[in-house]
């Protein structure tokens, strides 16, 4: 399309994956967009949120209080009260706590890699400033290569920065309302956005925290993700306290078939890290994987390269025993 960006590349999506590791890449995507509509709609229908004009939070549509209320009233004792605090604050948090750390013990950051909204616009904006630059983070030392793991060629052209820049702003601004509508009510929210008179607080915080998650979208999203997500950090620390826990297992004794990256007609690189979106290298020891958030995009990319061999792809889900056997141990220069 002359004069412009073009309507269609030759780009390989990490949907486009032959057999299993595309349709469970195609699964991850939906459950993306699902989630992240559920962050935009859950203040709005009262799922999930704390109202602070009446000092209480919503829960599934119903009004979640502590009864405080009535034991500043004088209507309940000290120890009802501190009843209601126990099973209506604590227990709710650490039961709910206990269960997702108890899902990344066994399985990881699955969170972060399939539901998280904020990785959503990581994996969004990795995409369109590679199209733009070559590679997918500014703090990259080098572009990827030119190549798709299916052969076909990956074309880098700077145009797409008119695209990128605005999205990351775009996400930013959708994100510093969304966060607005869980601590006020949604509807005088978006009511006063759509008549274009916020009040001074609202339009505060709405510009500052555009600005801020802006910066961090574009400069730092990467750095967030790994070292600034309590969320993440978290679940780390279980899916390493675990030796059982599902990980990328790497077929060692078929270590000779990953040069096939490295032919002058493929990526010249290792597909596996070329598509990892927390930029990790999927084959070295999993205490080197301590961020992975279980995307298994090196598994979609090395299933693609591998399409042609019987054997099929090098890199696999595995848990448990397996995990503990097959675990990745071997770096991409084949030093243990």
């Amino acid at each position: 399309m002359p004069g412009g960006i073009p309507r269609r590349y030759p780009v390989w999506t990490i949907q486009q994956a032959p057999g299993s590791a595309g349709r469970l890449q195609r699964l991850r995507l939906w459950t993306q967009i699902g989630f992240f509509i559920l962050f935009i709609l859950a203040p709005v229908f009262d799922l999930f949120r704390y109202d602070l004009t009446q000092g209480h939070a919503w829960l599934l549509g119903f009004e979640w209080r502590l009864g405080l209320d009535d034991y500043f009233a004088g209507k309940i004792s000290s120890t009802a009260a501190g009843l209601n605090i126990l099973l209506y604050l604590f227990a709710p948090i650490f039961g709910g706590a206990a269960l997702f750390i108890a899902i990344a013990w066994r399985w990881g950051r699955l969170y972060c890699g399939w539901l998280c909204p904020h990785f959503s616009v990581v994996e969004t904006i990795n995409t369109l400033m590679r199209r733009a630059s070559g590679k997918p983070s500014l703090w990259e030392r080098k572009p990827l290569p030119a190549t798709n793991p299916n052969g076909s060629p990956f074309r880098v052209d700077w145009r797409w920065w008119f695209v990128t820049v605005p999205l990351a702003f775009a996400f930013a601004l959708v994100w510093a309302v969304v966060l607005l509508t869980y601590l006020l009510p949604p509807g005088e929210v978006y009511g006063n956005l759509f008549a274009l008179a916020p009040t001074r607080n609202q339009a505060i915080f709405i510009a500052a925290a555009t600005v801020v998650l802006t910066l961090e979208f574009l400069f730092a999203r990467h750095l967030f993700c790994r070292f600034g997500c309590a969320v993440g950090l978290f679940q780390s620390l279980a899916w390493m306290s675990n030796r059982d826990a599902m990980v990328v297992g790497f077929q060692r004794s078929r270590a000779a078939d990953c040069a096939v990256c490295y032919s002058k007609d493929s990526m010249g690189t290792a597909a596996c890290e070329a598509v990892c979106p927390m930029r990790l290298r999927p084959r070295v020891p999993k205490h080197q994987m301590f961020t992975c958030t279980q995307c298994a995009q090196c598994v979609a990319a090395c299933s693609t390269v591998q399409d042609s061999r019987p054997e099929g792809t090098l890199l696999a889900w595995v848990e448990k025993a397996e995990a503990r056997t097959n675990e990745t141990r071997m770096s991409l220069t084949g030093k243990r």
